[in-house]
């Protein structure tokens, strides 16, 4: 059941690329998409362990489309904040490290939280240590740990909780 699971997760993957990439045009441009997603997912199956921890629920497929989006509105809400402090120099920032603790056990999810703490400007990831991330952040509001944790951490840990288990 395994080998099943990874061959249409990556094909279902690489077709999803491919259409992006491609766009919905022309029938013989998904015609090949579909042959050669088909034709490298069966023979790239063995190599795509990290498609083993996602599962194939409803609610894992819906924050799977949803999470891009959440990650879209916390990166502009923190591109404004960061604005505001260069337009207005008089706002005072305290920039330091925190410690921040997350409930994620799949390394795949703790490397998509990592990646997504750091792309959103005025927080950057410096170091990941089992359940702890230490995270410079542009204004320490608070340095307790749960403090911190909810308000960097939280915002995307229950969609990858969701989505990686």
């Amino acid at each position: 059941m395994k080998i099943i699971k990874r061959c249409v997760f990556s094909f279902l993957l690489l077709f999803g690329l491919w259409i992006l990439l491609t766009g919905v045009n022309d029938k013989s441009e998904i015609i090949t998409g579909l042959i050669l997603t088909c034709f490298l997912s069966t023979i790239f199956w063995r190599n795509n362990c990290f498609l083993e921890e996602f599962t194939l629920a409803p609610k894992t497929i819906l924050y799977v489309i949803v999470y891009p989006f959440i990650f879209l509105v916390e990166l502009i809400k923190s591109n404004l904040d960061v604005a505001k402090r260069v337009v207005s120099p008089s706002l005072l920032i305290n920039p330091g490290i925190v410690k921040v603790k997350t409930k994620l056990k799949s390394p795949i999810a703790r490397l998509i939280l990592a990646n997504s703490i750091t792309l959103t400007p005025g927080t950057l990831t410096v170091e990941t240590k089992d359940e702890n991330f230490y995270i410079h952040w542009i204004d320490v509001t608070s340095p307790e740990i749960n403090e911190a944790s909810k308000k960097i951490v939280q915002k995307f840990e229950k969609y990858l909780e969701v989505i990686f288990g």
